[in-house]
């Protein structure tokens, strides 16, 4: 049951740094949910976002960072 809470602990503290990166940061990725694949689509009365190029994109990024995570702490 304490691993859970290391967990949890550990995960807040890395959405906090990705939220105040975001904050802070926000006008150098202008250009994240703009990719290749975004795909947006406007109406009078529809709004539609699909950020699969962004989400492929993120994913790579963070299996990366998982693989050498876990591969120095094995």
């Amino acid at each position: 049951m304490p691993q859970i809470g290391k967990t949890l602990i550990i995960s807040g503290i890395a959405m906090l740094t990705v939220g105040c990166f975001l904050v802070f940061f926000a006008d150098k990725v202008k250009w994240f949910g703009n990719l290749p694949l975004d795909f947006s689509y406007k109406s009078k009365a529809t709004r539609f976002y699909a950020p699969i190029g962004s989400m492929i994109l993120l994913s790579a990024i963070l299996s990366i960072i998982a693989n050498v995570f876990f591969r120095f702490f094995k």
